[in-house]
């Protein structure tokens, strides 16, 4: 978020209280921002980086620029005492390379951390890709036998060790084998304002909603303390993990805005009306396929374009008043199964889109699926399309059409018992297939 939104790290750092100021990064872009980060209040920073091979970077991530990460590596390790490197560890991807991140430790002031392979939605987890920390450290150990154990801090998520004379160290986090939820003292709130208790857990609760309602601190800081204490002991479920829904680390942030477009939002209370403005430049309307030359709307012609597989993830969040999360728990709405209706109503809109939505083009699908889950902690009730079809153009409309007219649908159905429902974070999660992926 700080290397995408001018300014926001200035913000933090003047925060009452604020000692520590981390970033997590990919490292593409932050060499050229690092000395204006420090220079912002920035103390500690983690890199992430799964692989030392330029190709199989280029697999992992589905992007060029190994180099720029690398450079990026170089120069923090100069400024950050010690630069952190996290690396995600998967059997048969990345797990040949472990003693030679652990070599990179001899020279560079680095602690590396070796993550175990978590299970969040599009990141294909698989049992068979899992790498547990005991075969790393037996591993590391077989070549490094003079290996020797650091003390921790309590609040500590890595166990962290030490090759003698040499000047980083290593670590894991053993979220999976190894859970350190009894000493964990994380929160995350992610940037459209969700609390985010567990990493591992799919419930968040809407701090934005509860302030825009105008929630008291007091009922702030109880909101806050009900949501620490539903948290599941020991990352209960885990054997479910890989099949529920979970935004990664990379959705807990906030995407970019790509578009020069202004947008009048309404807030709760009617008389307050926010104007936002998303800033692009110049060059990059230039790309808008639906205009022409003269800056007109045109339908984009495809029929050039070869038909290929393609499918696409959307969600949309309704949030509801407690009273009415507890009437679908129970299956007690007048208007009967509202969840299973509302759903349906999402694949048939999804079916309809070219005929909403003026310039999409009309393609044959050839699978709609619309999920819901009740998040009894937020009071709100998220749904999920997945959409396929083999066109010569993409089905993210469709996706984003399942899941708005599903949320629209429950909207009606709920309308009588409150006035108060909202209908937020309509967005495309994923996108595969075409000429590019998301």
């Amino acid at each position: 978020l700080f290397l995408l939104s001018s300014g926001s790290l200035e913000v933090v750092c003047k925060l009452p209280n604020i000692q520590k100021v981390s970033l997590t990064t990919n490292g593409l872009v932050l060499s050229r921002l690092l000395t204006e980060l420090v220079e912002a209040g920035l103390n500690g920073l983690n890199i992430s980086l799964d692989s030392l091979v330029e190709q199989k970077f280029e697999f992992l991530t589905r992007r060029k620029g190994w180099t720029n990460v690398w450079n990026s590596v170089v120069l923090a390790e100069k400024l950050f005492s010690p630069l952190k490197l996290n690396c995600v560890v998967m059997r048969g991807v990345n797990d040949d390379e472990l003693c030679d991140f652990v070599q990179l430790t001899r020279m560079m002031n680095l602690d590396v951390r070796f993550i175990e392979f978590m299970p969040f939605s599009g990141n294909k987890w698989s049992q068979r890709k899992f790498f547990p920390y005991s075969e790393m450290l037996g591993m590391i150990q077989r070549v490094f036998p003079e290996l020797v154990k650091l003390s921790d801090t309590l609040d500590s998520t890595s166990k962290a060790y030490k090759i003698p004379g040499y000047v980083g160290q290593i670590g894991f986090i053993t979220s999976m084998s190894k859970n350190f939820c009894s000493s964990c003292t994380r929160l995350r709130i992610t940037a459209d304002g969700n609390l985010k208790t567990c990493l591992h857990g799919a419930s968040e609760v809407s701090l934005r909603d509860a302030i825009r309602q105008g929630k008291t601190e007091q009922e702030l800081c109880q909101l806050i303390s009900d949501a620490v204490k539903a948290k599941k002991a020991a990352h209960a479920g885990m054997l479910n993990i890989e099949a529920e829904k979970n935004r990664p680390m990379i959705l807990i942030g906030h995407e970019r805005p790509r578009h020069g477009i202004h947008f009048l939002s309404l807030a709760p209370k009617p008389e307050k009306i926010e104007r936002r403005q998303l800033h692009t430049s110049v060059s990059s309307l230039k790309t808008f396929s639906h205009l022409d030359t003269s800056g007109k709307a045109v339908m984009v012609d495809i029929g050039a374009k070869p038909s290929t597989n393609r499918v696409a993830h959307a969600r949309s969040t309704v949030v509801l008043s407690p009273e009415i999360i507890d009437l679908i728990s129970k299956n007690l709405m007048k208007k009967g199964d509202v969840l299973t209706v509302a759903q349906i109503a999402g694949i048939m809109a999804a079916k309809r889109t070219a005929g909403l939505i003026p310039l999409c083009h009309n393609i044959a699908l050839s699978d709609v699926k619309v999920d819901h889950e009740l998040d009894s902690n937020s009071t709100s009730v998220h749904f999920f399309s997945t959409v396929q079809c083999c066109a010569q153009t993409g089905a993210e409309m469709e996706a984003l059409t399942a899941v708005a007219v599903a949320a629209l649908c429950l909207y009606d159905m709920c309308k009588a018992i409150s006035k108060s429902i909202v209908i937020t974070d309509i967005k495309l999660l994923h996108k595969k297939g075409g000429k590019s992926d998301f």
